[in-house]
């Protein structure tokens, strides 16, 4: 009975009143280091998610509505439009915030933006999305495989209706519109985007701005002048809608009348010399026979009274 059984593991030692449980350990360390703090309830996502990371989420640089744009880039597929008109008509951030945002993701890498020309000529954007800066920027974009757009269900399709143009602003009409007058107009028109790629007009848009253009050419300005007040000082990110900024500034510039020029007065008439029936002496007057000497001798002298 004295002989002690080493077989026989030896008893637990009980826990203090919790001190050591794990969870409550867990909780109070929480508590204390952040009280108030934000408490994740994370579920695991299987379809339609997008990788992002912390880098830019946390970024310390970064302003909060660039930090969202960029997420909101990243998880669209590939080809969707991300210029500043189609981003200003789905969020309520004007154009201008939505710009501020921009350069600063190309300017911390997770944008690149270049300008290329088109087989037709025309100039476009080009926006590559960096989910890494710095880390694929060796590869050609063109050589990127295209994501394949995840599937939607028919009821997950929002139902958009198509977006109606707005009307462009009303113009200036000219007192005098001629055809030669507005053809000078529309020429003028046409050859804006020569000064700015940007100020590609339609047909519609040129014959709605050319009354205004006329009414600016009555006012004894050259077709030099209005072209340069129409493309003078403009913003450097992409236009919008060209046509609604022109008219404004054909409406909000539009110069005054020139003053009313009065009529000079006709050069006085020059008789010509003739001789007077009465004394022979030659004379310019309005009289055809007589001279003013002779005339005012044959009127009555007044009688005193």
């Amino acid at each position: 009975m004295d002989t002690q059984n080493t077989s026989v593991p030896p008893r637990a030692q009980s826990r203090n009143s919790g001190k050591n449980h794990p969870h409550r350990r867990t909780q109070r360390t929480q508590t204390n280091a952040h009280p108030g703090g934000v408490i994740h309830d994370n579920a695991r996502h299987t379809t339609r998610f997008t990788v992002i990371g912390n880098h830019l989420t946390q970024h310390p640089d970064l302003s909060l509505l660039a930090i969202g744009l960029a997420c909101h880039i990243q998880s669209l597929p590939s080809g969707a439009s991300v210029d500043i008109k189609s981003l200003a008509a789905r969020f309520p951030e004007g154009p201008t915030r939505i710009a501020a945002a921009l350069r600063e993701l190309e300017a911390h890498g997770y944008l690149r933006r270049t300008r290329e020309r088109t087989s037709t000529g025309r100039i476009v954007t080009r926006t590559v999305s960096c989910n890494q800066p710095g880390r694929r920027r060796d590869r050609d974009p063109s050589d990127m495989a295209p994501a394949r757009p995840p599937a939607r269900r028919a009821a997950d399709a929002p139902q958009q209706e198509p977006a109606r143009p707005r009307a462009l602003p009303a113009v200036p009409k000219p007192a005098y519109s001629s055809p030669t007058l507005l053809r000078t107009a529309t020429e003028i028109l046409a050859g804006l985007r020569r000064t700015d790629p940007r100020l590609l007009l339609s047909a519609t848009d040129a014959e709605h701005l050319a009354p205004g253009v006329a009414a600016w050419l009555e006012r004894d300005l050259t077709p030099t002048a209005v072209r340069n007040a129409l493309t003078g000082d403009l913003p450097p990110e992409p236009l919008r809608r060209p046509a609604a900024l022109l008219a404004h500034r054909l409406t909000a510039q539009l110069p005054p009348l020139p003053p009313f020029r009065t009529p000079e007065p006709p050069p006085p008439v020059r008789h010509p010399i003739r001789n007077c029936d009465s004394c022979d002496r030659g004379y310019r007057g309005p009289d055809p026979r007589t001279c003013r000497g002779c005339r005012e001798l044959r009127q009555p002298t007044p009688t005193a009274a």
